[in-house]
């Protein structure tokens, strides 16, 4: 059965995309994924992909070509010998498409925009303007997300928020009106689910109406949340982009945040509720016993030219013994320090303060040393592990050091003499050596 190849709407405010060119000729086999051409819009250029098995056919539109949104330029058919030309590109209908409704203030729409060629709907994650508020066209709207892609939506207009059409939580099918923004103050604005009923579009503004008013000088109102939304089905969590970043850039779930019953969406504040929840692995049956976390930072690292000089002077080329030299006499109870870098690990036996008497071992470490100064996290909360960790991550000039462990590996005054030693080595290396 011959599949539609359509021009993808890649913005709210997109009508048309121009073909860049054909990544594949008419005739030739495709397989699902493969890249059919590149189109480009206002804001981007991207590759579409072929959403089916099959052979490109009845290709009607060519390069440097402006096409609508939605129009039909191609299938992909079952033989290469379909010669049954698609459908020439007709001119599509403005997004402010001639509607009327008794309850709706008059206004442009803002639609569903289409992010890809086999998307129908689009999930609203969260509104960043409320009804009533003043927007400008570079603000942001809303946030959608799809199967591939979490994205942020500009008004694309100046004006006022006069009505949304949709809630956080809800799949609007594409082309769909999700907002109205009006050249003037509302007097009433409107708030409606999109489950309620499909509102038709908007009223347009006739040509000969009145200019729009000025703008105050009085700032647009602040954001005011959007209703807690319940659960997506299948247990999508509903996050900004932002948030699903920090998230993962920090070891974070945020499905523990929907366990404990908080309200989404999620913004980036939300991180450090996630990050003080108690961490079910290590809590004890009966009580929450808290971790104990300690952070150092130093004004410099004086760990490179440390590890240069004692190379160069000493022929001491392995960083990572030197780093775990200076971990271990920090100390209290002595014994074997692993050091990771981004996974990788090797455990070092100290047998003394001289850092030339560091070798490699398979003793289990009492004390692991992540060293991510070459990593873009600048902050880490795991919570215990099995043997103390220390985190090292660059800040500025400096060091951030990072101390987690049990209270029953370690007490708070060994823990912050531990971290405090540890953290004056990095800074001033050759301070080991006094």
């Amino acid at each position: 059965m011959p599949h539609d190849v359509t021009m993808p709407q890649l913005g709210m405010a997109q009508d048309a995309g121009k073909i860049v060119s054909w990544l594949k000729s008419p005739g030739d086999a495709v397989a699902k994924g493969d890249a059919l051409f590149e189109v480009e819009t206002d804001k981007a250029t991207m590759e579409v992909e072929a959403q089916a098995d099959g052979y490109l056919t009845g290709v009607s539109a060519s390069e440097g070509d402006d096409v609508p949104v939605g129009a039909v330029i191609a299938r992909i058919s079952d033989s290469a010998d379909d010669d049954t030309p698609a459908p020439a590109p007709e001119p599509s209908e403005a997004p402010d498409a001639t509607g009327t409704s008794d309850d709706l203030p008059e206004g442009h729409s803002v639609t569903m925009p289409q992010l890809g060629m086999a998307q129908d709907t689009g999930l609203l994650v969260s509104w960043h303007k409320s009804p009533g508020d003043e927007v400008a066209a570079a603000d942001i709207l809303f946030e959608v997300e799809t199967d591939k892609s979490t994205m942020e939506v500009e008004a694309g207009r100046d004006g006022f928020l006069a009505a949304t059409l949709a809630e956080a939580g809800e799949d609007v099918p594409v082309g769909n009106p999700v907002a109205i923004i009006s050249d003037t103050a509302p007097a009433t604005p409107v708030a409606r689910a999109q489950s309620a009923a499909t509102p038709p579009p908007a009223k347009p503004v006739p040509d000969n109406a009145k200019e729009p008013a000025p703008k105050s000088d009085k700032p647009a109102s602040a954001p005011r949340p959007a209703a807690p939304a319940p659960r997506a089905s299948g247990d999508r969590i509903l996050a900004s982009p932002k948030t699903r970043r920090l998230a993962l850039e920090q070891g974070l779930d945020l499905a523990r945040l929907a366990e404990a019953s908080y309200p989404q969406p999620y913004h980036a504040a939300d991180i450090e509720t996630l990050r003080a929840l108690p961490d079910p692995a290590t809590a004890p049956q009966g009580a929450v016993a808290a971790a104990r976390r300690l952070t150092a930072e130093t004004t410099q690292d004086g760990l490179p030219d440390f590890f240069a000089w004692a190379a160069e002077a000493h022929g001491l080329t392995d960083a990572d013994a030197l780093l775990a030299g200076l971990a271990a006499t920090s100390l209290a109870t002595k014994g074997p320090v692993a050091v990771e870098r981004f996974g990788p690990s090797k455990t070092f036996a100290i047998a003394s303060r001289s850092l030339a008497q560091v070798t490699e071992t398979e003793d289990t470490p009492v004390l692991l040393l992540r060293d991510l100064r070459a990593s873009r996290l600048s902050a880490v909360d795991m919570g215990a592990e099995d043997t103390p960790v220390l985190t090292l991550m660059a800040t500025g000039k400096g060091v951030s050091i990072t101390l987690e462990c049990a209270p029953a590996q370690m007490d708070a005054a060994t823990a912050i003499q531990l971290i405090t030693d540890f953290a004056g080595r990095v800074e001033d290396p050759i301070r080991h050596l006094l």
